[in-house]
């Protein structure tokens, strides 16, 4: 397969796993495997840090897993690179968005970490009592330091000071905006495209010969930096001008349609 072997990388949410029907489609499935099957690389390269990630893997068999926006990097079981936020800088952040009036979520490699009791923030409060239904929100609070975390995520309503945060936060991390009044902060130096570069390095793959599939902001990083770009139906705007080809939505098969249209299967 060498100079032919093509890698391809998914983002997770709208784009290989439906929102709406909370699961991987049946064609996207097939259509990884028969890619998997001619010889190409198919990696998962997600904002999710790995804890997260985990249920999709179950739904679908990959190469591997780019985890939380680059920070931690999977290929056949074996850990490419992982970076976790140092402990002292933890607790600052932690300090920070509550100084700041955010609430959140921080994101480990083994659990998810909420403040205790109901968050001001509806959203959170949702998020925090979805990833306690499947085992994914750690029993630390945020006033205990027992753990570190990879990223995190910060929601802002009415009373918060989102520009302040954002100074506070400084040069050391990117924050993205999805919307929403929602905002992922990832350690500077880490996006979806360093975690690609990594990948394609390890297995020699040229960048010609690299896929991405995506659909929101966070996607961008890959979309600026691979030369063959899938485009999801719903879309952010954001991703337009880096897009070669338009696809459908992940529930109207857009995955395995882009794929076969671009001979990859």
């Amino acid at each position: 397969m060498t100079g032919k072997r093509k890698a391809l990388f998914f983002d997770i949410d709208g784009t290989l796993f439906s929102e709406i029907n909370r699961n991987v489609p049946e064609s996207a499935k097939q259509a990884v495997q028969k890619a998997r099957e001619a010889g190409h690389l198919v990696f998962i390269n997600s904002g999710r840090t790995e804890c997260l990630t985990a249920p999709i893997q179950s739904l679908i068999d990959v190469d591997g897993c780019c985890c939380g926006c680059g920070t931690r990097i999977i290929a056949e079981g074996e850990v490419l690179y992982s970076a976790t936020i140092p402990h002292e800088k933890g607790i600052e952040i932690k300090k920070m968005i509550q100084e700041y009036g955010l609430d959140g979520i921080l994101e480990g490699t083994e659990s998810c970490y909420f403040k205790k009791g109901v968050s001001k923030i509806p959203q959170v409060q949702k998020m925090k009592e979805s990833k306690e239904m499947v085992g994914l929100r750690s029993s630390y609070g945020w006033d205990e330091d027992a753990y570190d975390f990879d990223k995190f995520c910060v929601m802002a309503d009415e009373t918060s000071d989102v520009r302040g945060f954002s100074r506070a936060l400084g040069l050391d991390f990117e924050i993205i905006d999805r919307g929403g009044h929602f905002y992922e902060c990832v350690p500077a130096g880490h996006s979806k495209a360093t975690a690609i570069e990594i990948v394609l390095n390890h297995y020699h793959v040229d960048l010609k010969d690299t896929y991405v599939f995506g659909d929101s902001t966070n996607d961008l990083s890959m979309f600026e930096y691979a030369k063959n770009c899938i485009l999801m139906g719903h879309h952010s705007v954001q991703l337009e001008p880096y897009a070669t080809f338009y696809t459908k939505n992940v529930e109207d098969d857009g995955v395995a349609y882009a794929m076969k249209k671009l001979g990859l299967i």
